[in-house]
């Protein structure tokens, strides 16, 4: 918590923003690193592995990420920059390096995997409010899929089950964080960048079909 704090401050001492856009900064740069850090705290028994503190990192990058989603939207900062595409860049890569330790230090766990597939959906749903400044708000649907799908779950219960192991999934997940990434770069052109979204989010929601289609026909 100390580390996405302490950025966050350093980031609205470089803009120095007016009193609510800095409250509000602030509550979105913890949020996430705050709902991690309570998961962990409910674990029993209470373990953080090697691989864990990698997914924290990127959670708290995260949290680094919506507090300057939060500068962007106030018309602080400005919504592509290379600063910021290198905090996400690197948030992206540290999601292929926590998988990696776990299965190298014998640690993969389920709560280890549920603590990685949550910060993977909360650092896309954050990403892709950013993008909404250059792209249109349409592009929050890259984020907000996951979340409609565990509302449907709450309704449909055959939603719940287990889904089946598919490596174009993890696919089609990494493919949202680059096409993201890539409306932050400030030498991709936004029309290209917005192509790359569309194609993102209809393999998105295509992966999502598919995984309803299976836990349907299981049920």
């Amino acid at each position: 918590m100390l580390l996405p704090l302490g950025v966050c401050i350093g980031l609205l001492a470089l803009v120095w923003p007016s009193p609510g856009v800095t409250t509000l900064a602030l509550a979105a740069g913890l949020l996430v690193p705050g709902v991690a850090t309570a998961a962990l705290l409910r674990r029993r028994p209470r373990p953080v592995t090697a691989a864990d503190a990698v997914t924290l990192g990127r959670v708290a990058l995260t949290g680094v990420v919506a507090t300057a989603t939060v500068l962007v939207l106030a018309g602080e900062l400005p919504g592509r920059g290379w600063a910021l595409a290198a905090v996400v860049g690197l948030a992206l890569a540290l999601d292929a390096a926590d998988g990696y330790v776990a299965r190298r230090t014998g640690t993969a766990s389920q709560a280890g995997a549920r603590l990685d597939m949550e910060s993977d959906a909360a650092l896309l749903l954050v990403l892709s409010v950013l993008a909404g400044p250059t792209l249109g708000w349409w592009v929050i649907a890259i984020g907000a899929m996951r979340y409609l799908f565990v509302l449907a779950s709450w309704v449909r219960p055959a939603l719940r089950g287990p889904l089946a192991p598919r490596g174009w999934r993890r696919v089609v997940a990494a493919l949202q964080g680059i096409a993201l990434v890539a409306v932050l770069v400030p030498v991709v052109p936004v029309a290209l960048a917005g192509a790359a979204c569309v194609v993102a989010v209809l393999l998105l929601a295509g992966s999502f079909v598919q995984d309803v289609v299976d836990l349907e026909t299981r049920a």
